[in-house]
């Protein structure tokens, strides 16, 4: 069996990462690894604090690296340490030098960005506002600039967004 890939889903809030991760592992026959952030706010009825977000993207990274075994030939990550170190820059103008370190490695064989093209949805505590939700994506796609990681901007509906990243996966040989 050839290695897995592993593929980031980034993007900003309430923009579809985690139905697309969804569907797509239901496509590819294959696990994902939801976002360990909704599991956090839902478990402590609260969101995180700022000492929280290394512990926070640690498990994120942790559940990768397990759910690797399990995968089949594409792995699909809804977001990453990326996307923790950049929401720290948000909500208190810094990332800690352990965020930072984990954010750095950006292990994967393909990114994958959610466009914030879809109705923005309040959730409880997990979601902010429209204006919050574009200002992030224009932070993601700006530090994946600075950082020279290529990625493919996914847009429109579920249907649309599955069949854009069929056709770059065809071109990396998983069909």
């Amino acid at each position: 069996m050839s290695a897995v890939l592993k593929i980031a889903v980034l993007g900003a809030e309430s923009s579809g990462k985690s139905t697309l991760c969804e569907a797509l592992a239901r496509r590819y026959d294959t696990v994902w690894v939801p976002e360990y952030l909704r599991e956090f706010v839902e478990s402590t009825g609260r969101v995180p604090f700022e000492g929280d977000q290394f512990g926070i993207a640690r498990t994120q990274h942790e559940r990768e690296g397990a759910s690797m075994a399990r995968a089949n030939r594409v792995l699909f990550c809804d977001t990453t340490p990326l996307m923790t170190a950049l929401y720290s820059r948000v909500y208190w103008g810094r990332v800690d030098a352990q965020l930072a370190a984990l954010a750095s490695r950006h292990d994967y064989a393909l990114t994958l960005v959610t466009a914030p093209d879809t109705p923005w949805i309040a959730d409880g505590l997990m979601r902010e506002s429209e204006e919050v939700r574009q200002r992030v994506y224009a932070m993601v796609v700006q530090e994946l600039d600075v950082r020279g990681i290529p990625f493919v901007l996914v847009q429109g509906n579920l249907p649309q967004r599955v069949r854009q990243v069929e056709a770059v996966l065809k071109v990396l040989g998983v069909g």
